[in-house]
């Protein structure tokens, strides 16, 4: 016979309990003996208005929800339950919750997410499906997931925020895209509705959440680096696309890696740094206010806020900033500042550094010769018109010099 999950089977005195819309009805053995066992139950109000009667004293969760963490918190050593949508570790609270917990003063009791529910509803395959959360997070994020027959489920903080996912896919060109509009899944209110991104209707009822069929003619994001540089606002400083495609193969970015990018310009490096994959981090340094707040617009522009921005000057704005896997020195360059960074960055730390004046080249050719690594002689041309023909007009040559500290 097997025994029923209690809290006496752990010492955590925190219970996460992921809840449908069916509420009890669709929770297994250990999460209905959790919440018997509770001394508290905290969760939306809405959550709360799920349960059955019980003895546990109900907490509402404030809002905004972060204000509710510490309240949880205040409750330490108590057998405390915690109210969550579905799965809380997808695209959930969960993580948030726990994040200043040791492994022991927490457990989870999952139930189906909303994407699950979401991807058995239209029957399409989960582990194909890209996932996403805009709860808070801006539209932008789905760029680079953004092409015909593409599919995407994502929640939404409410209908308001449906009807603005609309009017933004129809901005981006993709109005003709089909959003299956999915209101409380799992529960007696359930009702799943599609339509056009260009025709959102008014009366949609929380928690909802949508599931994207992408159609139009909308501009697709590139999946190789050196995205075209209209991707980035400029002021003429910005790495050019065919030498910004063999800096980030020389940077050679891995998942979880963080670089600093001095002398951000437009933010393009860091930027397509960020491209590569979900865990990386990027910090941008910029002498120039204007350029830092257009680096910030770009990265708003293309969903990456993950993108830190410093305004100064290195090698003094370097100090204090969390050490880098990978640095690009992009403008300048100083002896100076590779004196700071030999100093100061741990060694391993992958340097690329493009110079194009007569000086950087110079600098750069010694600094190879003292410390190794690969010199590189970039010179591009691009055709253009010569008279009624055609010629080749020649680009100032780089010199990019990759080395590991």
């Amino acid at each position: 016979m097997s025994k029923t999950a209690s809290f006496a089977d752990r010492s955590a005195w925190l219970t996460i309990v992921g809840l449908g819309e069916d509420g009890p009805d669709g929770l297994p053995p250990a999460s209905l003996a959790a919440l018997e066992n509770a001394e508290i139950i905290m969760g939306a109000k809405r959550h709360l208005s799920l349960l059955p009667k019980l003895t546990a004293k109900l907490v509402t969760w404030p809002v905004p929800f972060a204000d509710g963490v510490p309240v949880v918190m205040s409750y330490r050593g108590r057998r405390v339950v915690a109210l969550a949508s579905g799965d809380p570790f997808w695209h959930g609270a969960g993580a948030v919750l726990v994040k200043e917990l040791q492994a022991d003063e927490w457990r989870t009791l999952p139930a189906p997410s909303t994407m699950s529910l979401a991807a058995a509803a239209l029957g399409w395959p989960l582990e194909k499906t890209p996932c996403f959360g805009f709860h808070a997070a801006p539209f932008e994020r789905l760029h680079s997931s953004m092409f015909p027959g593409a599919r995407m489920i994502a929640t939404m903080r409410d209908g308001a925020a449906v009807q603005q996912l609309g009017a933004w896919l129809t901005e981006q060109g993709f109005g003709a895209t089909t959003v299956h509009i999915l209101e409380a899944l799992g529960g007696p209110r359930e009702r799943i509705r599609g339509c056009l991104a260009t025709n959102i209707p008014s009366d949609i009822a929380h928690p909802v959440c949508v599931a994207l069929e992408v159609t139009g003619q909308g501009a697709v994001m590139p999946l190789a680096t050196g995205r075209p540089d209209t991707l980035f606002d400029n002021d003429g400083q910005i790495t050019k696309r065919p030498v910004r495609a063999l800096t980030l193969s020389a940077l050679a970015p891995r998942p979880t890696e963080h670089l600093w990018d001095i002398g951000g310009g437009s933010g393009s490096i860091g930027l397509e740094w960020l491209m590569t994959h979900p865990t990386t981090k990027a910090t941008a340094i910029e002498i120039d206010p204007s350029r830092a707040s257009r680096i910030r617009a770009n990265a708003a522009q293309l969903g990456l806020e993950r993108l830190n921005v410093v305004t100064g000057a290195a090698p003094e704005a370097l100090a204090g900033l969390p050490m880098p896997d990978a640095i690009f020195i992009g403008g300048g360059i100083s002896a100076e500042m590779l004196d700071w960074i030999w100093e100061n960055v741990p060694a391993g730390v992958r340097l690329v550094a493009n110079g194009v004046t007569l000086e950087a080249e110079m600098l750069l050719a010694d600094w190879h010769a003292a410390k190794g690594g690969t010199l590189l002689r970039i010179e591009l041309s691009e055709s253009k018109p010569l008279g009624r023909k055609r010629g080749w007009k020649a680009s100032y040559p780089i010199v990019q010099w990759s080395v590991s500290l």
